[in-house]
């Protein structure tokens, strides 16, 4: 019997395929992070601290570079996850849920107004205590949002879930600007020189069509040590390369987009159809659907088992039940982001810049806004770049553990019921915030 050949083109689904890695890489985050936590508390806590605190050293051509296991995993694998966060917010800027003007202007409202009040927030609590944390609730983790909105059930409309994504993504880009303004000192101007060089033989690099992928890592690899030495942290080389990564089909497609076949029948749509499967795959789509599962499935979740690792006693409950650090970053996220969301998403409305996606109703929204209140990864990121006293980063945490589990639940109880109406109430706390939040 002939063997039978496994086709040479395979189909995806860009968002589809992307939501339900999000969605499967939360177990797997949630699972380090229940694991960090036992380990750190366990009578082998000890070697959870020897382990993350052990260095490990690379030399290349005279130049070295020491860090401690947490650092690598923080700054060197980090930088892939943003990576493809660069990717994605390429995607959605040229081709997704923010390319165009209206459909844009939602999401972003949304994610600005989700960031704005809880950081106001932070410091009207924390503020005179430690003013470098206001950074901290502003962020939300995509995998764990979706994968709430994913348990909730079909009751949670398509619009819904697209316009959490955007308001993740623009969410990311928030992130990633505060990380390189506030969160990097002691610059160093001839360090940064070089990142600056290598960035721009990456756009001579891109301006030949040389699409060579060693190339590209090469320059990478270059501008993220540059960035590292420079004293601006060089996760950020990850996004940079995501953003300057061409929309341009792959000149070998080996995937098509489902989503752009046409129709088949008859010849001449069928013809059509294998012309739009040649170019549907832009090396963004190609880059993401390669990089998204190493991230989700493997350094997100080593990430939270490298950081989520805290004593949980009666000495640091009391301690950080008394610490306005962790009152503000709770508040932020669980108070915060719904009413930020939920305003945000009312002036947009009112003043016209933004139409209310169909099946949508105001509950569904403050649900959308709570599970936006899980910030974990990039929350406990940022903390870690905010705070330099290790007390200030373990209240931090606890904050941020506490608040993006109840902000999750939350979410699920009031997105897994649809109301009877568009003009079902939010609740009381929220009502008091938007005088007029129902439809």
């Amino acid at each position: 019997m002939r063997k039978q050949r496994s086709p040479l083109v395979r189909a995806l689904s860009p968002l589809r395929d992307f939501l339900h890695t999000e969605a499967a890489g939360g177990v797997l985050l949630v699972g380090a992070s229940v694991a960090a936590l036992v380990w750190a508390n366990s009578p082998w806590s000890g070697s959870y601290d020897s382990l993350w605190s052990s260095k490990a050293s690379i030399e290349i051509a005279g130049h070295g570079l020491s860090l401690d296991l947490r650092h690598w995993v923080n700054d060197a694998l980090m930088a892939i996850f943003f990576l493809v966060v660069g990717l994605e917010i390429k995607r959605e800027v040229t081709g997704g849920h923010l390319a165009g003007r209206r459909a844009a202007a939602l999401p972003i409202a949304a994610a600005v107004g989700g960031m704005l009040i809880p950081a106001g927030i932070y410091l009207a609590i924390a503020g005179g205590t430690a003013p470098k944390g206001w950074g901290v609730p502003m962020a939300t983790d995509i995998a764990l949002a979706v994968g709430v909105m994913a348990l909730a059930g079909t009751g949670v409309p398509a619009s819904l879930r697209a316009f959490l994504l955007g308001l993740a993504v623009v969410d990311d880009i928030g992130a990633i600007v505060v990380i390189a303004v506030f969160y990097s000192d002691g610059v160093s101007f001839s360090w940064l020189g070089v990142a600056g060089v290598s960035l721009a033989l990456t756009l001579v690099a891109r301006r030949a069509q040389l699409y060579q992928m060693p190339v590209y890592l090469a320059l990478g690899a270059v501008m993220w040590f540059a960035l590292h030495e420079a004293g601006v942290h060089p996760t950020l080389a990850g996004v940079v390369m995501g953003l300057l990564t061409p929309v341009v089909a792959r000149h070998q497609p080996d995937l098509i987009d489902v989503e752009e076949l046409a129709d088949l029948t008859s010849i001449e749509h069928a013809r059509e159809t294998m012309q739009m499967a040649k170019g549907s795959i832009s090396t963004v789509e190609w880059l993401e659907h390669h990089l998204h599962p190493w991230t989700s499935y493997l350094i997100v979740p080593l990430f939270a088992l490298a950081n989520a690792g805290i004593e949980v006693s009666t000495t640091s409950l009391r301690h950080a039940f008394e610490s306005p650090i962790t009152w503000a970053i709770f508040a932020g996220l669980v108070v915060g982001k719904p009413v930020g969301v939920l305003l945000a998403t009312r002036i947009a409305f009112r003043s016209g810049i933004a139409d209310r996606p169909d099946d949508t109703t105001t509950r569904q929204f403050l649900g959308a806004g709570h599970a936006a209140g899980i910030g974990f990864t990039v929350a406990i990121f940022i903390a870690e770049l905010a705070f330099d006293d290790p007390v200030q980063i373990a209240d931090a945490k606890m904050a941020i553990l506490v608040a993006s589990v109840l902000s999750g639940v939350i979410a699920y109880f009031v997105l897994r019921q649809r109301p009877k109406s568009p003009t079902a109430a939010p609740t009381a706390a929220v009502i008091a915030a938007t005088p007029s939040a129902a439809e």
